[in-house]
């Protein structure tokens, strides 16, 4: 059973692993969307945007309704929001590492300066 859920949680980070599919996400995280509504936040073209729903939707992350002649796309389990929160503070604690590391060197950049002078 373990093996099964790590299986899941590879295949499942696999599916988020573009920076396209986190785009789309996010723009879904706003609320439900058409493709062309996708493809103007995202800013990027149909066929891209397409693509990478249809990896999205193989991988059970996102769902489509027909709407007249339109699809329209949603997040198949709201824990996807806070996945994605989780990874941008996962991001910005990265940055604040390396913000930390550069003052450092540039702390020592200045003493050793000072101590040629």
């Amino acid at each position: 059973m373990k093996l099964e859920v790590q299986r899941f949680k590879a295949e499942f980070f696999k599916a988020l692993a573009h920076p396209l599919r986190i785009r789309i996400l996010e723009i879904l995280a706003e609320g439900d969307k058409s493709v062309n509504e996708i493809q103007t936040l995202a800013g990027s073209e149909g066929s891209a945007v397409s693509q990478q729903l249809q990896v999205l939707r193989a991988k059970n992350i996102v769902s489509g309704t027909k709407d007249g002649n339109k699809v329209i796309y949603t997040l198949k389990d709201p824990m996807l929001i806070e996945l994605l929160a989780v990874a941008k503070q996962i991001f910005n604690n990265h940055l604040v590492d390396t913000i930390t590391i550069l003052d450092k060197f540039k702390e020592d950049d200045e003493v050793s300066l000072t101590l040629k002078n």
